[in-house]
């Protein structure tokens, strides 16, 4: 199925979108230096028109020089592109930065938002938010290290100035990310999928963390598997994020030590 694609005059870019398949909207936020057509979700496309967003500076939307990048900016320019094609409403899926950005909506446009599922994101300020053994570098990262070549070629390829690199790099790695106080995430309504590798740039123990205060929130942690996981191995992760977005609203009570297990009754 090819998607579908297209620019929209958003905050003063010129942002580019995809859409790939047919039903409810259902809007994929890539990772930092990710962008539209480096994944494909065709299990979902059966049943969602999914919306992949280049955010500023990211794939085919050009940066604007002089404006910062933050989550906060990200967040409102989504919010511009919903608005243009005319989504009252949606489904979030945010990758990486892309998953902070999702559940800022959840806190900030809470009437935009009906579920949202996030892989490898974090909800406060690094360094605590991340694993100190799989975010070390031996020698100081740069714009042209080994470490981004995968971001980096990408970027070449569908970048309208692919020499901007070097700038976009600099511009995403200073982005100041102060996160969520605890009543910010207490206070978001919409149910939220938290899920992560169990060798993820992320700390397990932030994770859960943040499980804790959201009112409807649940995590899962893939087995063997990175902060890349989502591109390597989706097979594993794809059907949990349709499973939450497709499971009623309503549900059996979990079974407690207390309650027991009474098939009909409890899960």
């Amino acid at each position: 199925m090819r998607p579908r694609h297209g620019y929209a005059p958003v905050n003063g870019l010129k942002m580019y979108y995809e859409v790939e398949g047919d039903g409810a909207p259902l809007v994929f936020i890539p990772p930092a230096f990710g962008f539209a057509g480096q994944k494909t979700f065709a299990t979902l496309a059966d049943s969602y028109s999914i919306i992949t967003i280049d955010l500023q500076g990211h794939g085919r939307t050009a940066d604007i020089p002089d404006r910062r990048m933050s989550i906060e900016q990200h967040a409102e320019d989504v919010v511009a592109l919903l608005k243009h094609l005319d989504i009252p409403r949606a489904d979030f899926l945010g990758e990486s930065y892309g998953g902070n950005t999702a559940a800022m909506l959840a806190v900030r446009h809470p009437e935009l938002v009906r579920r949202v599922v996030t892989y490898a994101a974090t909800f406060s300020a690094p360094p605590d938010t991340l694993d100190p053994s799989t975010t070390r570098y031996d020698q100081p990262p740069t714009a042209h290290t080994r470490d981004i070549e995968f971001q980096r070629e990408s970027y070449q390829r569908v970048a309208p100035d692919p020499g901007y690199w070097p700038r976009i790099y600099e511009k995403v790695g200073a982005i100041e990310w102060k996160g969520f106080s605890a009543e910010e995430l207490r206070s978001i309504a919409a149910p939220v999928l938290i899920i992560q590798g169990d060798h993820d740039f992320v700390r397990l123990e932030h994770s859960v963390r943040t499980l804790r205060l959201l009112p409807r929130g649940e995590l899962a942690v893939i087995p063997s598997a990175s902060h890349f996981a989502l591109s390597s191995e989706p097979e594993g992760i794809v059907p949990l994020i349709k499973h939450f977005l497709e499971k009623p609203d309503r549900q059996l009570p979990l079974a407690t030590a207390a309650l027991g297990y009474h098939p009909g009754e409890t899960r």
